[in-house]
């Protein structure tokens, strides 16, 4: 029913996919992946208050990154900036290599003014795909905006290293240098 269910959620068709994530819970409260679906669903309707019950019961079932990505993002859509934070945080814990919860987490970190915080979470990840642009672009945005630009410039050599022909990071890396 699970499956069945991220089959129709896939196609569009919410009802049906409602219908089968709620037989998958029925048959089986135990597993988190058909309330992630049903928060997905909510999501998709607007319904952003169940959706945050839908992904804490997830959560409490199987503190998984996508459940605590899940929380982050409505709390942040719901303006609750700290909470979110924290859940990105948490959610990083269990997959540093969380893309959403990473670039959500930053956006938050630059919103709360707590940049310190997210550059372990960033190092972390880097360590693991030292190659990934995305994530060491994000890491110069938040050394620079700390005011750490020689920082910020080891980051942008990496880049150039991998790509020479990096537009971006030739520009970041000018105005950054000079």
């Amino acid at each position: 029913n699970k499956e069945l269910g991220e089959c129709y959620l896939f196609m569009g068709d919410l009802d049906k996919a409602e219908e089968c994530y709620r037989k998958a819970v029925a048959n089986d409260g135990e597993h988190s992946d058909p309330y992630l679906g049903l928060a997905t669903v909510a999501i998709q309707r607007g319904n952003i208050d169940d959706a945050l019950v839908l992904y804490r019961k997830a959560a409490s079932i199987e503190a998984c990154d996508k459940s605590l990505a899940g929380i982050g993002l409505v709390l942040m859509e719901k303006g609750e900036h700290d909470e979110a934070f924290g859940a990105f945080l948490k959610a990083l814990e269990v997959n540093p290599r969380n893309m959403i919860a990473t670039h959500c987490a930053v956006q938050e970190a630059h919103y709360l003014n707590r940049l310190e915080e997210i550059l372990p979470c960033l190092e972390h990840f880097l360590a693991l795909e030292p190659d990934n642009r995305a994530v060491r672009i994000s890491m110069v945005g938040c050394l620079a905006s700390m005011g750490r630009q020689k920082d910020a410039v080891v980051h942008l050599e990496e880049l150039l290293k991998l790509n020479p022909e990096d537009t971006e990071a030739k520009e970041l890396f000018d105005a950054l240098a000079a």
